[in-house]
Parts: C-alpha cells; sequence; structure tokens
C-alpha cells in the first residue's frame, strides 16, 4: 500500500501486465481519470497497452500520448479521431497543458491562459488553478489584481525518448559552464592567495628594515647606551649648568647682587 502511495500508477501499471484488448481500454480511462495520476509514461511502455495502436482501440492509445506529452489545444485539433474526453478527463489535460507553459513562462497572463485551455471565465480558470494548487500538481499565486498567475513550482511530465538528445545536450552545456565557472573562482582564489604572499613578504622585509635601523641608532651611541639615556643625560647636564650660572650671580665678597 505504501509503494501505491507513493506512486499512484503503479497500480495501473500492475493490471496492464494482463490487461488486453476493450480491458485495456478501461484501464487508460481509469488512469487517465484517477486523481494524482499525472505521468503516463510507464504505462505506455506496456506490451499490452502498446499492442491497441494497429487494432480497433488505437485512438485510446493515441489519447493516452496525448495525455502524456500533449496539450488541450493537441486534443481540440485532433477531436475527429480522438475518443470523447469526460470532465475529469478534461480538467486534468488543462491542469498538464498549464505544466506545459510553466516550462517556457513563470508568469501566465489569464488571457494566455484562457486562449490555451479554452476557457472563457476568469472564475473557472482560477477555480481550476486553485484545484492543481491543491492536488500539487502546480503551486504559485494568483495575482487577481493584473491578471496574472505566477508559478513557484510545477510538477515534471512525461518525456519523448526523441527529446532525451536534447535533454542531454541541455545538461552538457550546464555542466560545461558549471566547469567554466569553477576554474574562474579557482584562478580569482590563487591570484589573492598570491597577493597575499607578496603582502606578507613585504611587511617581514619592512619589519626587518626596522629592526636594522634601530640597531643602527643604539650602536651610534655607544655600546650600552640607548636614545632615551642619552637623553636623560643631557637633560641633567642641562640642569647643572643652569645651576652653576645662578651661583656666579653672588658677589666675590659673598653678598648677593640684589643688596648691592
Amino acid at each position: 500500500m505504501g509503494e501505491k502511495a507513493g506512486n499512484p500508477l503503479e497500480q495501473f501499471v500492475l493490471l496492464a501486465k494482463t490487461a488486453k484488448g476493450a480491458a485495456a481500454v478501461e484501464l487508460i480511462k481509469q488512469a487517465l481519470e484517477a486523481p494524482g495520476v499525472y505521468v503516463f509514461g510507464e504505462l505506455l511502455d506496456m506490451p499490452n497497452i502498446q499492442d491497441l495502436e494497429n487494432g480497433p482501440h488505437g485512438s485510446h492509445l493515441a489519447l493516452l500520448n496525448m495525455f502524456a506529452y500533449g496539450t488541450y489545444r493537441n486534443i481540440v485539433a485532433g477531436k475527429e479521431t480522438l475518443p470523447e474526453l469526460t470532465e475529469l478527463m478534461t480538467r486534468k489535460l488543462r491542469l498538464l497543458t498549464v505544466v506545459s507553459l510553466a516550462e517556457t513562462n513563470k508568469m501566465l497572463p489569464y488571457s494566455l491562459l484562457q486562449s490555451e485551455l479554452d476557457i472563457s471565465s476568469v472564475r473557472e480558470l482560477e477555480d481550476l488553478i486553485i484545484e492543481g494548487i491543491s492536488a500539487g500538481v502546480v503551486l504559485g499565486k494568483l495575482d487577481q489584481k493584473n491578471c496574472f498567475f505566477e508559478v513557484d513550482f510545477v510538477v515534471g511530465r512525461d518525456i519523448r525518448k526523441i527529446d532525451i538528445g536534447n535533454i542531454v545536450g541541455v545538461l552538457t552545456s550546464w555542466c560545461d559552464n558549471c566547469d567554466s565557472t569553477l576554474s574562474t573562482i579557482e584562478a580569482q582564489v590563487e591570484k589573492v592567495n598570491k597577493q597575499r604572499c607578496l603582502t606578507d613578504k613585504h611587511k617581514a622585509e619592512l619589519e626587518q628594515r626596522i629592526s636594522e635601523v634601530k640597531a643602527a641608532v643604539k650602536s651610534q651611541g655607544g655600546e650600552g647606551d640607548d636614545p632615551d639615556s642619552r637623553m636623560d643625560s643631557e637633560r641633567s647636564e642641562r640642569r647643572d649648568k643652569k645651576g652653576g650660572k645662578g651661583k656666579g650671580l653672588r658677589g666675590a665678597s659673598g653678598k648677593s647682587f640684589w643688596k648691592q
């Protein structure tokens, strides 16, 4: 049960192993109406389903292909050769058409959706999109003021085998772009590391030069002498000289200059 819940199509694939002819047709109808079933590739690949192509029920196989790969417009264009759709089938195919439109445009105007889905009423269109959001087929926001649907997420649809080559090409191009971006980043990192090494080297040379200058200044003042001690000595000598001049102002008799 857990597997079937995870893949709603699985039950139809299992039944298709034994269903043939009219039973296979009935199975297709049930799958196209079943809630939660929006991909059909596995069912299409079943031998009993493919056997319908050249028999009297070939139109139902064509209808299944439309739901797997087509849009509502495709159904309208081929309605003369396809079985009639039920209301549930019509709503599902319209939702799948919204998914296909969202693959190329994340901002879907109401006017475009109404045209592609053949819906005249805005209310009917919004109800359909809300139903799709509730079912997890699409996610996004309805902008009723500006009349567009902003798409955030859509389910994936089936992929034709002939489209696989194009998909591989797109993925290869994406990988090449990633490699190019990575190479650019690595080059920038190397450049930054090189600049940092140069900065560190310059800093070390500058510190070495400062040390050499300090050593030279210290050696000029004599061994064990440094500029600070010389300055203290010079201040002391100046104070002594000032003191000597003060004493010389007194007369030979020892009397003060001012008293004379």
